[in-house]
């Protein structure tokens, strides 16, 4: 399916990026493209998501009632049905099955309803057709019909992912039929055939980008967090470029894509892939009014809103989506991915992933771990070095201690006399009650270049929260004998982060005084 490349706001580039000298690359520390790169060659962020267990993604999978009807069927034909040639059942059998699908007394369209479901085992193989040694057409149960009714999650999300992509791309042909083309004298007129076949290209380019947007959304989403998507958001998100406002033009084509987009999400829906509120059709029977819709004469209710048509993807279709976008040979990672890495393992590919997720990645880690100890234990050694990447990985370190509580208290309090994690460790242990004694003078101020310069890094450079961090700074009345004191410090990062504090601090004063300390940086550093 087509990936988009869509910014996030922890992604976007910021004023501050040029703060740093050009000596310092940020973009090859975290391994982005560089500008001299093919836009075709660069690889399409895809954020990690939280799914279900495979077997809670199988029973609400079986809790759709398309699937339930699939596998009533499959079980409903044992031994066997007489079919006809097509394997279709006969008039009788059709009734029969409209009601063992629990309609009593089924009229022509609950019959039509009941062989959509049938001819959907029969191309999912949950019911299989052919012809006996005497020439009679049978039907008959598939051979993963007792693992499935069974609830074995490979073997129902196996026909559950089946059916998804079945279903993705009838939709997307629905969409695209003209019945002009297809059905009528020009039928075998192959350029209508062509514009047909390209409008399903299209139909299908425009479903999967809707279903990337909504996969983003989730991902992005608050724990909880409601993820509907009101359908105009969604078609302005493909239509309108990032960053402008919609013009004349750009909300025709939002309305256009609505209307594409609102039958194909209710297809999807009828599997558990999306739940999805339709336009509502009264909607085009009423005429417009230019002058009410520029000035309401009441707020827009969410019941109002829910008229144009709302959709959210569920965690099946998560799933689903996934799927497609490995297939496509994107990296659609899951957080708790790297829950296997041992403690520095994982710190490392925080650091040089950039890993917006970080947080959630880390409380998986250290969910699958047993002793809380060796898991501070394991972190903390992850989080030694002096490398450029070290302070993103003490900062994660101390994220991971704080979750841990007072099960790390022992494994903090045998480093506090180490170099690098000294500081942090008493710092640590201080905010919690333990009786231990401030850092040095000197361990005090390695762990202040530290800590901003982790949120330099992890920030690159945006100015937000970057500046409260320079304003906390504990800077006396004398900021040249505190600066005098700071360009000594011997951290990889200490004239980055004198010259970001004299770019952002406020008191003029204090960020010449900065400035002046990152120049006598800069020159130490050379001279090592």
């Amino acid at each position: 399916m087509a990936g988009r490349s869509r910014k996030t706001p922890e992604q976007q580039p910021s004023d501050a990026e040029g703060l740093l000298p050009a000596d310092y690359d940020l973009a090859e520390l975290y391994g982005s493209s560089s500008g001299d790169e093919d836009p075709d060659d660069t690889a399409v962020l895809i954020p990690p998501i939280v799914l279900p267990s495979d077997r809670e993604l199988a029973d609400a999978a079986l809790a759709v009632p398309l699937i339930a009807q699939v596998v009533a069927l499959a079980r409903w034909v044992d031994p066997h049905r007489d079919v006809d040639e097509h394997g279709d059942l006969g008039p009788e059998d059709r009734i029969r099955a409209a009601r063992m699908l629990g309609i009593e007394d089924p009229d022509e369209e609950d019959v039509v309803e009941a062989m959509r479901a049938w001819a959907l085992a029969c191309d999912l193989g949950a019911v299989e057709t052919g012809t006996t040694e005497g020439g009679t057409h049978i039907a008959v149960p598939g051979a993963d019909l007792p693992a499935v009714e069974a609830g074995e999650p490979a073997a129902v999300l196996g026909l559950w992912f089946e059916a998804a992509e079945l279903v993705r791309e009838l939709a997307a042909e629905a969409e695209s039929v003209d019945p002009d083309v297809v059905e009528g004298s020009e039928r075998d007129d192959p350029e209508g055939l062509a514009e047909v076949e390209d409008a399903r290209d299209q139909a299908a380019e425009i479903l999967d980008e809707a279903l990337h947007v909504l996969y983003e959304s989730t991902a992005f989403a608050e724990p909880g967090a409601d993820t509907t998507v009101p359908l105009g958001v969604l078609a302005a998100l493909l239509v309108v470029p990032e960053g402008e406002e919609p013009d004349e033009e750009m909300l025709g084509e939002i309305t256009d894509l609505m209307v594409v987009l609102d039958p194909m999400l209710g297809d999807l829906a009828e599997l558990g892939l999306v739940e999805h509120t339709p336009i509502d059709p009264e909607l085009f029977e009423e005429e417009d009014d230019d002058a009410a819709a520029a000035e309401p004469e009441h707020p827009l209710t969410d019941e109002d809103a829910a008229r144009f048509g709302t959709v959210r993807l569920t965690p099946l279709g998560q799933y689903a989506v996934r799927e497609w976008l490995i297939a496509d040979g994107f990296d659609a990672p899951l957080i708790g991915d790297l829950a296997d890495l041992d403690g520095p393992a994982l710190l490392r590919a925080l650091a040089e992933n950039g890993n917006t997720f970080a947080e959630p990645e880390l409380r998986a880690w250290l969910a699958a771990r047993e002793d809380a100890t060796d898991a501070a234990r394991a972190l903390l050694s992850g989080g030694r070095g002096r490398d450029v990447q070290s302070p993103v990985r003490r900062y994660y370190c101390g994220f991971a201690l704080g979750e841990l509580g007072e099960d790390a208290v022992p494994a903090v309090r045998e480093v506090v006399d180490d170099p690098e994690l000294g500081g942090l460790a008493r710092e640590w242990l201080r905010a919690r009650g333990e009786d231990v004694e401030a850092a040095e003078r000197p361990d005090a101020l390695w762990r202040v270049v530290d800590s901003v310069a982790a949120v330099l890094l992890l920030t690159a450079g945006e100015g937000g929260r970057l500046q409260a961090l320079v304003a906390d700074l504990p800077v006396t009345d004398n900021p040249a004998s505190y600066f005098g004191e700071v360009w000594r410090v011997p951290h990889p990062l200490t004239p980055e982060v004198l010259e970001v504090i004299g770019a952002l601090h406020l008191d003029r004063k204090v960020a010449k005084e900065a400035r002046r300390a990152a120049i006598k940086a800069r020159s130490l550093r050379a001279q090592r």
